[in-house]
């Protein structure tokens, strides 16, 4: 019963019939739990699932209900400065970790599997246990220190998971910018290794590099064919 704690989910129910994503994320999920079975609850999200290159970056937060940051929202919503601004809030305020799963680890759990092991990590390096997480999306991690449901859509219709978003995704993108120096020519600092026409030209005249994802189509298509006698060798 770890992973299948109980709970009435009053507001899917809602948000089928009214669409209440659409007003942005509240606290309405989390006071449900709190007054369930207490707290904390931790919000978990992921950034980075489809590019070609980089990890999968997730991260758990654990909000104080006195000292929610104004302007929460799903990353994808926000501008790069209102990320930034949040992003500072988020850590000053709340209880954050974050995780990740390398390209090499994606290439052998696949990147559902991948996700869901860094979800689980992110959750373990919060400075306090939580009681209960919301996951955004279809997925409970199966490795889970607590119990959990998962939310989706949840970075529209829940504050955790919403900051969650903002801080997985401004990691992430720091860690890109950071690919990009590391490797320039690549344009990991403006594509963040999605696969763009800028990062496939890019492939295409330097190559495969340790960063990419060999399990997705457009890298392992441009992966040196071996020969039987270099295959043998």
């Amino acid at each position: 019963m770890k992973h299948k704690a109980s709970l009435p989910n009053t507001k899917a129910t809602q948000s089928g019939l009214f669409d209440l994503a659409s007003n942005g994320p509240d606290y309405l999920l989390e006071e449900e739990i709190l007054n369930s079975i207490g707290g904390p609850v931790a919000g978990v999200d992921e950034v980075g699932r489809g590019p070609l290159a980089g990890p999968v970056v997730t991260a758990a937060v654990i909000l104080d209900p006195q000292a929610i940051p104004d302007g929460l929202n799903d990353s994808k919503k926000l501008s790069e400065a209102k990320r930034e601004r949040l992003f500072k809030a988020i850590c000053s305020s709340a209880h954050v970790s974050v995780a990740s799963a390398s390209p090499a680890q994606i290439d052998a759990l696949n990147i559902r599997g991948a996700t869901l092991w860094a979800m689980a990590r992110a959750l373990e390096g919060l400075p306090v246990r939580p009681a209960f997480a919301l996951f955004d999306g279809r997925d409970v991690a199966p490795a889970s220190p607590c119990p959990g449901r998962h939310v989706i859509k949840g970075d529209s219709r829940s504050l955790s998971i919403a900051a969650a978003s903002i801080v997985a995704k401004v990691a992430r993108d720091h860690l890109m910018m950071r690919m990009g120096r590391a490797f320039p020519g690549y344009g990991f600092e403006s594509h963040m290794g999605y696969g763009t026409k800028q990062h496939l030209d890019a492939l295409d005249r330097l190559g495969v590099t340790i960063h990419h994802r060999r399990s997705f189509r457009p890298i392992y298509e441009r992966l040196p064919t071996l020969t039987p006698e270099e295959a043998a060798d």
